[in-house]
């Protein structure tokens, strides 16, 4: 009477035996799907880590509402790079959605507001070139002639200089340049014959006159021509602080400027003269494994730490810089040796095959409420982050030329 209660019994605990075999497998095969292969290289890994963490562009570092926005100019202007060279249309496409959820239908920048005068927003505008090339869709060269409007009525200092935002009268940021220069060169030589190239010369001119430290040779962050805020030196109007990053953004504008600044024009050997400064000095000041300090100058102060967005991006440059026949050959060598130590220092690879790099410096600024500083104190406290779109977009495009 008891054998049908076993057999059930022994029934349901093969299914369940089963169910959990079929389960086991079933995870087994999800998590190879996602795995990352290991023969990938440094830039493929790094894009699809991207894109697997922000399956939408507007969504990078976590950005809760699409947004316009330099940091999705930066990672997605590496992506458009990764494109050129792979011609896998998925990186393309990723650039694509993202333009076509910021502009509408009239070709306009969804929450955009020309009197700010945010110069980062003249980043971005870079993507259009290419997307209005290959679809001819007139949105697109709609928004890209805004951005020119822009950079037509930006405030400027005394001097010419472009005002970083409308909130910071008399201010040039040296991520600035980096922000509109290549934007604005590209523009002008595609539409305009090249009628603002000694303009664009010129913002780079002010840098090299109140922006370059005289002892070191590189840059400080910001430059006040009206020396009437609190950060700046009452004799020089500089702020207090040479930042790694900033060095970065100042040497990716000069490579990205002179992709598209004409062999031909007065001003495009004092460009390279100026690259060449800013390798040299950046070169002298690396750590001795070949990186760079968050306080760029002074490697000893008490909590300075090796900072991987400035490294990036310095390494970027040197190495781009060098294809181009800007800078001399070694630099190249420099760049190479630099690119391994970046990758010992700072990245490591998670379950899935994504990379995780780390020492990521948290944005800073200037001004503004609460008063920003601008000490070097105020930058070493600054909270490192991992996978920052600064370091991300970097370590890519340092590792697409060297093609890591």
């Amino acid at each position: 009477m008891m054998k049908p209660a076993f057999i059930k019994n022994n029934f349901s605990k093969c299914m369940i035996a089963l169910l959990l075999i079929i389960t086991s497998k079933s995870m087994a095969q999800s998590t190879e799907k996602t795995m990352l292969p290991d023969n990938l290289k440094w830039s493929e890994r790094t894009a699809l880590t991207i894109l697997n963490k922000y399956p939408k562009a507007w969504q990078i570092d976590g950005t809760e509402k699409p947004k316009w926005d330099y940091k999705m100019g930066l990672v997605l202007s590496a992506f458009e790079k990764l494109y050129q060279k792979t011609n896998n249309e998925k990186y393309f496409n990723y650039i694509k959605e993202y333009a076509d959820e910021m502009i509408d239908a009239d070709g306009n920048i969804k929450k955009y507001d020309i009197k700010e005068y945010n110069i980062d927003c003249a980043n971005p505008g870079k993507l259009l070139f290419t997307l209005y090339d290959k679809t001819k869709d007139n949105r697109y060269l709609k928004v890209v002639q805004q951005l020119r409007t822009q950079l037509e009525s930006q405030p400027r200092t005394v001097s010419g200089g472009f005002w970083h935002k409308q909130i910071y009268p008399n201010q040039m940021w040296i991520d600035g340049l980096y922000m509109a220069e290549p934007f604005y060169t590209q523009y002008t030589v595609k539409y305009e014959n090249g009628k603002a190239l000694d303009d664009i010369a010129r913002q780079f001119e002010l840098v090299q006159n109140h922006l370059v430290d005289q002892k070191t040779g590189l840059v400080y962050h910001a430059w006040d021509e009206s020396k009437e805020i609190a950060w700046a030196n009452k004799e020089t109007g500089t702020s207090p602080t040479i930042w790694g990053r900033g060095i970065g953004w100042y040497m990716m504008a000069l490579v990205e400027t002179l992709d598209y600044y004409p062999k031909t024009n007065k001003n495009y050997k004092t460009l390279v003269g100026y690259l060449n400064q800013i390798a040299k000095s950046a070169d002298q000041h690396k750590s001795a494994s070949g990186l760079w300090y968050q306080v760029a100058d002074k490697p000893e102060m008490t909590g300075n730490y090796l900072e991987s967005s400035s490294s990036g991006m310095i390494i970027y440059a040197l190495a781009k810089g060098a294809d181009k026949g800007y800078l001399n050959s070694n630099f190249k060598k420099t760049a190479q040796k630099s690119f391994n130590a970046f990758v010992k220092e700072f990245v490591k690879k998670d379950d899935k095959g994504e990379i995780v790099i780390s020492n990521v410096s948290s944005n800073v600024g200037l001004g503004g409420k609460p008063f920003r500083d601008g000490t070097n104190q105020y930058y070493i406290n600054s909270k490192t982050k991992d996978n920052s779109s600064p370091a991300l977009a970097a370590f890519l495009l340092s590792a697409i030329e060297l093609n890591k």
